[in-house]
């Protein structure tokens, strides 16, 4: 595996062992956050997807030119193992109802919910994450063109449930740059890092780690101008 001595001091991957990080979707931001989970060491990685790359991908997600054509599982799996080293697992499916209900549902400790969606979130929320007592952390994300949104709950939280699951509902112009008309590259790396420095702040909390700060549950950002803005239920 890659070397990790620049950053054990922030995540020790020997202390996270072999606990299960599931990223659904592997889109702009799923393809970008599933990389650096990789980076940071995390070795029991699941991603989940069933689209295959087209060449409107290749200007805002990690894939080349020799991908079209591939799932894009197939490719993010080769693209990690090229920079990595980590053989991630990878399942060719829509995450759902039905899938969960073959007992094919994400069982990660940590969830990043990424799918194209808002009613795709729903369902993944209800029918595989929502109160279940092994998942201690989800994080979602929302992007704009020069815009972003990050939610980090603890799944079986009332507290949390109540104050994110409105937002489901909200009219978003975009969740994914998936098929969009607009989005930038740039947009996307600055999300998805937000939304693993998200993680890592959970799993440093989680373990009592001195002088640890506990994730925000929402953080907006905005590019043009510059600001950021957070809150905590």
């Amino acid at each position: 595996m890659h070397s990790t001595l620049r950053h054990t001091s922030i995540f020790d991957p020997a202390m996270f062992e072999d606990r299960r990080v599931d990223v659904i979707g592997a889109g702009a931001t799923g393809s970008r956050i599933a990389l650096q989970l990789a980076k940071l060491g995390v070795t029991n990685l699941h991603v989940w997807d069933f689209d295959i790359v087209e060449e409107h991908n290749i200007a805002n997600q990690l894939f080349e030119m020799s991908d079209i054509g591939k799932y894009k599982i197939d490719a993010l799996k080769s693209l990690i193992e090229k920079q990595t080293g980590i053989k991630c697992n990878i399942h060719n499916a829509a995450v759902g109802k039905e899938e969960a209900a073959k007992g094919n549902a994400p069982a990660g400790e940590a969830i990043f919910l990424l799918t194209d969606t808002m009613q795709s979130r729903k369902d993944v929320w209800e029918s595989c994450i929502k109160m279940k007592p092994r998942i201690k952390c989800l994080i979602e994300t929302r992007m704009g063109v020069d815009t972003g949104r990050i939610y980090c709950i603890n799944p079986c939280s009332v507290k949390h449930a109540q104050h994110w699951e409105p937002t489901l509902s909200e009219k978003v112009t975009t969740v994914s740059a998936c098929g969009t008309s607009v989005t930038v590259g740039a947009t996307a790396d600055l999300l998805s890092g937000i939304a693993v420095w998200q993680f890592v702040k959970w799993w440093a909390t989680s373990q009592g780690k001195e002088g640890a700060s506990p994730p925000e549950n929402e953080v907006i950002y905005s590019t043009r101008p510059c600001a950021i803005l957070s809150s905590s239920y």
